[in-house]
C-alpha cells in the first residue's frame, strides 16, 4: 500500500461500528496505516486504544466480544448521525463506515434496514444507489435488502431510470469517468428469452435501455446475468445487477476481503467494509483489515476528485 501523497483538507471520519464484533478493532489497526492522520473515529474511547483521534460515544450497555447488547444500539444510531452532520456540515472529507448488525438494533426497538437507507434518511437522498467495488470490477444494485419476492415489482422503468441516472452522474462526478458504461443485468433467466421466461426483460429493462441509450447514455442489456459478468460480455465501468444476490456473490467471490461497499446518489462520499460484524472472530486478533483499509483508500481518492 503506498503512502498518501498529499493529506485531505478535512480528514475522513470513520464509525467504529458494532462493538462487540471486529469494527473496533479493525479501526485500531488504522492506527499504523499512511491514513492515520487523515483520520477521526467516532465511537467509545474505551475501544479505540490508538492514538487515532476519537468523537467518544460511550456505550450504555455491556460491551462483550461476540455478545452484542441492544441497549447500545441508539448510540450506534446516533455515532453515524453525528458523522453524517460532520460532513454536511464540510467538517470531513467523507464517511467510512464499520459494520453494524442490523438484527440488534431491529432488537431495540429501531427501525433499520441497513446504513445505506439510513444515510438516505439522513442527508435527504432521493435515491440511494449500493455499488461494490473490487479492483476493476464495480457491481451496482438496482433493489437492495428487500425479499426476493419483492424484487419483481420494484424493477419499474421509474426506479430503474432513477437509478441508471445516479449511476451515470457519480461514475463521473466522484470516480472521474468521463463516459461510464452500464452493462445491465436482465432480471429473468437468459433476460427472459424473449418473454417465454418472464416478461420484465423484454416489457420494461429493454425498452427502458433503448431510451435512455438514445438520450446519450451508454448503455447496454439486458444481458443474462449469467453472463454479464465474463470477459466475453466486455463490461469496462458498471454492471447493475437487479437485486442484491444476483450481483454480489460475484463481487465478493472475486475480491472478497479488499472489496469496498460505495453508496450513491448521496450529497457525501461514504464508502465501507464488505463484510459483517464477524461476531465469532471478535477479540481474537484474526480479523483482516482489507477491506476497511481499500475503503479508507477508495473514500480519499473519491474526496480528491
Amino acid at each position: 500500500m503506498s503512502s498518501p501523497a498529499i493529506p485531505l483538507a478535512k480528514p475522513l471520519v470513520v464509525t467504529a461500528g458494532e462493538p462487540a464484533g471486529i469494527g473496533p478493532e479493525l479501526c485500531n489497526a488504522l492506527a499504523d496505516s499512511p491514513y492515520a492522520d487523515d483520520i477521526v473515529v467516532v465511537g467509545d474511547k474505551r475501544l479505540i486504544t490508538s492514538k487515532l483521534r476519537v468523537i467518544d460515544t460511550p456505550f450504555p450497555g455491556p460491551v462483550e466480544h461476540g455478545r452484542p447488547s441492544p441497549d447500545n444500539a441508539q448510540t450506534l444510531i446516533d455515532g453515524i448521525t453525528r458523522a453524517v452532520n460532520g460532513c454536511l456540515q464540510g467538517e470531513f472529507s467523507g464517511l467510512v463506515t464499520a459494520p453494524l448488525a442490523k438484527s440488534v438494533i431491529a432488537d431495540a426497538g429501531i427501525t433499520f434496514s441497513g446504513h445505506t437507507e439510513l444515510l438516505a434518511e439522513l442527508t435527504d437522498a432521493p435515491l440511494p444507489v449500493m455499488m461494490l467495488v473490487a479492483g476493476d470490477l464495480r457491481v451496482a444494485l438496482a433493489t437492495t435488502h428487500i425479499p426476493l419476492s419483492a424484487v419483481p415489482g420494484s424493477i419499474t422503468k421509474e426506479r430503474l431510470s432513477k437509478v441508471l441516472e445516479v449511476l451515470d452522474k457519480d461514475l463521473r462526478t466522484k470516480f472521474g469517468i468521463e463516459n461510464p458504461e452500464i452493462v445491465v443485468c436482465g432480471l429473468n433467466p437468459h433476460a427472459g428469452e424473449g418473454g417465454h421466461l418472464g416478461h420484465e426483460d423484454r416489457d420494461i429493462i429493454a425498452p427502458l435501455i433503448d431510451l435512455l441509450a438514445r438520450d446519450g447514455m451508454n448503455l447496454r442489456g439486458p444481458l443474462p446475468a449469467d453472463t454479464a459478468f465474463t470477459p466475453a460480455a466486455g463490461h469496462r465501468d458498471v454492471v447493475l445487477a437487479m437485486y442484491h444476490d444476483q450481483g454480489l456473490p460475484v463481487l465478493k467471490y472475486a475480491g472478497f476481503g479488499h472489496a469496498v461497499n460505495v453508496t450513491l446518489g448521496l450529497p457525501i462520499i461514504r464508502t465501507s467494509v464488505d463484510h459483517g460484524t464477524a461476531f465469532d472472530i471478535a477479540g481474537t486478533g484474526k480479523a483482516d483489515t482489507g477491506s476497511l483499509m481499500a475503503a479508507v483508500e477508495l473514500a480519499r481518492t473519491l474526496a480528491a476528485h
